[in-house]
């Protein structure tokens, strides 16, 4: 062949940066298509082969070590990169034929200064590859999902993640989950106030864009739209008029819930990139306000532009943390959207499973809990907050709304679940748990807490 495709440079420049360099794949792949002229297709394909190939390091990294001489930390990093990318598209894409895939990976394994060594390692590359193809039914004929040490091979998933989720879900829904993980949600978006009503549904319809608004769950005045393929141009000329915001289900349900009315003063704890303020901005109206705090100043000062983007003037942007800040009282509504450990997006954040670990999840938990105080103790008597994270662990969502009603006994916590049962958190109904597997959008956990009157 005569060299590798553009799609399958770009995912392996991707694999490259974000093991080799700990870049985060969804940066590592913006800026290596900025280098690149792809049309949609391509970059289509290389955003799949390269969030496929870095989802699926573990079970790819099993069949190196079975097939290979050698153990996988031994092997040039180089070609453990062809040899990733070669080796998820033998298993787990259907894209090109095997002889193909196999040429491109040893010619992705030739490349580089060091053009002597790397083509000599070309020779395992190949080898490996080849024998992969000959054996592909066997080699996945070989994994399982009856115990959870097996379903994380299975599934490309951190052990640990696999036993709280095997632990706290049940092994049923745990499998239900990890294969959703490494299947790309629903893309969501929320109809912003410019784009309701009949034109907006023509000329999705006149772009040929697949989509269904969604309609379980959503509070009043909140639209979204799923969509599934077609017309990507048209919807992303709508981004940019404003007429939709680009919103996972759960992102937009945490502020929907909060019921801002227009004149509220509203509080938004931890608020960047600052999607959901301005949802509630819009919410508050001209005569509400919104406070938004954000402890980093890069990122304090990315959400203010984007509020002068949007017209968002009554929103004030601190800068600080939210568990020290005076913070003042007497807020209409406050929402707590709390850094958390991200479970819930193994699906859109592709590199996030091999970042997270096992020792992390308890200091979350306490900034959690601390976060949540502050915001609740700013709260007027008959306020609302809404606590959310994009999480699945029992640590991070009920056990913390449970130390916060414990802690200060003027607060009860509103039945989301007996309103919204379809997404109902099964280990607290009260609460709302989204899932990956039964929402097909990323795992949220939302409770909402008032003050007594």
């Amino acid at each position: 062949m005569s060299g590798p495709t553009p799609a399958r440079r770009v995912a392996y420049e991707v694999l490259r940066r974000v093991f080799e360099h700990g870049a985060y794949a969804d940066r590592a792949l913006r800026s290596a298509t900025e280098r690149v002229d792809l049309d949609a297709r391509e970059r289509a394909l290389a955003q799949r082969l390269a969030y496929g190939s870095v989802q699926r390091r573990g079970t790819t990294d099993h069949v190196i070590a079975t097939l290979c001489d050698r153990p996988v930390e031994l092997i040039e990093a180089p070609l453990l990169a062809a040899l990733r990318l070669g080796l998820f598209e033998l298993l787990f894409d259907d894209a090109a034929a095997p002889y193909a895939t196999v040429d491109q990976a040893v010619e992705l394994a030739k490349g580089g200064r060091d053009g002597g060594r790397r083509h000599k390692g070309a020779g395992l590359v190949n080898a490996v590859l080849r024998r992969a193809a000959r054996e592909r039914t066997e080699i996945l004929a070989g994994f399982d999902h009856e115990t959870a040490a097996s379903a994380a091979l299975e599934f490309s998933v951190p052990e640990w993640i696999v036993e709280l989720w095997w632990r706290e879900r049940g092994p049923e829904r745990a499998v239900g989950l990890l294969r959703a993980a490494n299947e790309p949600p629903r893309r969501h978006y929320r109809v912003a106030g410019a784009g309701s009503g009949p034109e907006l549904a023509g000329r999705l319809s006149d772009a040929g864009v697949d989509y269904e608004r969604v309609n379980g769950g959503l509070p009043a005045g909140l639209e979204l739209l799923a969509i599934d393929s077609g017309g990507w141009v048209a919807v992303e000329d709508l981004v940019r008029a404003g007429s939709l915001v680009p919103q996972s289900l759960g992102s937009a349900l945490a502020a929907g819930l909060l019921e801002v009315q227009p004149g509220e003063r509203v509080l938004d704890l931890c608020a960047a990139p600052g999607i959901k303020t301005t949802q509630l901005a819009a919410g508050a109206g001209a005569d509400g306000e919104v406070v938004a705090v954000e402890r980093d100043p890069p990122r304090a000062a990315e959400l203010r532009r984007l509020c002068e983007r949007v017209g968002a003037g009554n929103v004030e942007v601190l800068v600080g943390d939210g568990t020290e800040l005076e913070l003042g009282s007497g807020y209409d509504r406050v929402l707590v959207d709390a850094p958390c450990s991200g479970l819930g997006t193994l699906a859109s954040r592709p590199d996030l499973r091999w970042r997270q670990a096992a020792a992390g999840i308890a200091p979350l938990a306490e900034l959690q809990s601390r976060l949540l105080a502050a915001g609740t103790a700013a709260l007027r008597p008959g306020g609302r907050a809404i606590y959310s994270v994009c999480t699945i662990s029992h640590a991070e969502g009920e056990a913390v709304v449970s130390e916060e009603l414990g802690r200060d006994p003027r607060l009860h916590q509103v039945d989301l679940g007996a309103e919204r049962p379809e997404l109902a958190d099964d280990r607290q109904p009260r609460s709302l748990q989204l899932l990956g597997d039964r929402d097909r959008t990323d795992g949220f956990f939302i409770a909402a807490l008032e003050r007594a009157a």
